[in-house]
């Protein structure tokens, strides 16, 4: 998922076109200007993020299914994300979805235009070089994206017309899969069966359908994909077409991913956190670019009911004898995310508790 970032605005002819069409400029040799974002997006290879495999938390030994849920509160605890192997979402659906988003991408530039953000609230978006700001100037990002809300109510872009029936099929299977791993993290936290259904209200629980395309760029290491920042929601789930992009930040280094194409990475958002009280962390990632490839990435963030109120569990507010964040309506904290983003801080700063001794 992205931070909260407000659509490009055209100014010149770099800047009005896709990233797509200027990466494809035959005179491209450099970064312009607008995209340039010195960073360091060397991360270290690891082997270590763990693997949860789903099929024995459904059907396992009891044996097997103990050991998988420490794995999974490991995880959670210790990186924020995981690799979720053998999720019962058949590989041609993970195919599909991908091949469906990349043709969306590939519509004439007048097709995504007519979806280009005119609010916040906007059930489908599409954009270009999204605009962050820094301590000194203004910078383009080196994606082209498409989102939509896909639950509660169902929001799809027109073309291509295979993606409607794709994406309504990945929205539900990935939905099933959310709420079983929410489930278990539940039993994790010592909480009651039911009470993240009932809590969080998942039967009509947030979806977001977000597909990036990340073209290759002459200069990798003077832009960037996406910077820094962590997700809303509760669970967040990402694939891929098989180019590496996605680091993460553990023990403050960053890490390159390395999760098979067959597989999910899931990484905890916001509300996880805020719901556990801090037992769990929402970790910082980000996207870097190459100059080789184009990378897709295809992301399905879940989170809890629009109007569901996310506080931290009451059984473990009494553990800990406080609450470490203030309540606040889930479609409200993603309405934060446009209006703190200008003042240096993360949607979680905002809304922590600060402690006085």
């Amino acid at each position: 998922m992205a931070p909260a970032i407000a659509p490009m605005k055209p100014s010149n002819i770099a800047e009005n076109s896709f990233v797509k069409a200027l990466a494809e400029s035959s005179t491209l040799n450099s970064v312009p200007s607008q995209f340039a974002f010195a960073n360091d997006s060397r991360g270290s290879h690891s082997d270590s993020i763990p693997i949860v495999d789903f099929s024995l938390l459904v059907s396992g030994t009891p044996d097997q299914r103990a050991k998988v849920l420490r794995d999974l509160d490991n995880a959670c605890r210790e990186w924020g994300f995981f690799v979720l192997v053998n999720h019962g979402i058949p590989d041609t659906l993970l195919k599909a979805i991908i091949e469906a988003s990349l043709e969306y991408f590939e519509l004439p530039e007048e097709d995504k235009r007519r979806y280009e953000a005119k609010s916040a609230s906007d059930p489908i978006k599409s954009g270009s070089g999204s605009v962050i700001n820094t301590a000194n100037h203004r910078v383009h990002l080196w994606r082209d994206f498409v989102k939509s809300y896909v639950h509660p109510q169902f929001h799809c872009p027109e073309k291509p017309h295979k993606l409607r029936d794709v994406l309504a099929e990945f929205s539900e299977k990935t939905r099933y899969v959310a709420r079983k791993l929410l489930q278990d993290i539940g039993e994790n936290l010592g909480l009651e069966k039911g009470y993240m259904d009932e809590v969080l209200k998942l039967d009509s629980c947030f979806q977001l359908y977000a597909a990036n395309y990340y073209p290759p760029c002459p200069q990798p290491d003077q832009a960037i994909g996406l910077p820094a920042h962590t997700d809303h929601g509760l669970l967040t789930f990402l694939i891929h077409n098989g180019v590496a992009g996605l680091q993460i930040q553990h023990n403050g280094e960053w890490f390159n991913t390395n999760s098979p194409q067959n597989s999910i990475l899931v990484n905890t958002a916001d509300h996880l956190e805020i719901l556990s009280n801090g037992r769990y962390k929402s970790v910082r990632h980000r996207a870097v670019v190459n100059n080789e490839a184009t990378r897709i990435s295809v992301v399905m963030a879940n989170g809890a009911a629009p109007d569901a109120i996310v506080e931290p569990a009451g059984p473990l507010v009494e553990q800990d004898g406080r609450a470490y964040y203030i309540i606040m309506k889930f479609i409200e904290y993603v309405e934060t995310m446009l209006s703190n983003r200008l003042q240096g801080k993360s949607n979680l700063d905002c809304i922590k508790i600060q402690q006085h001794d």
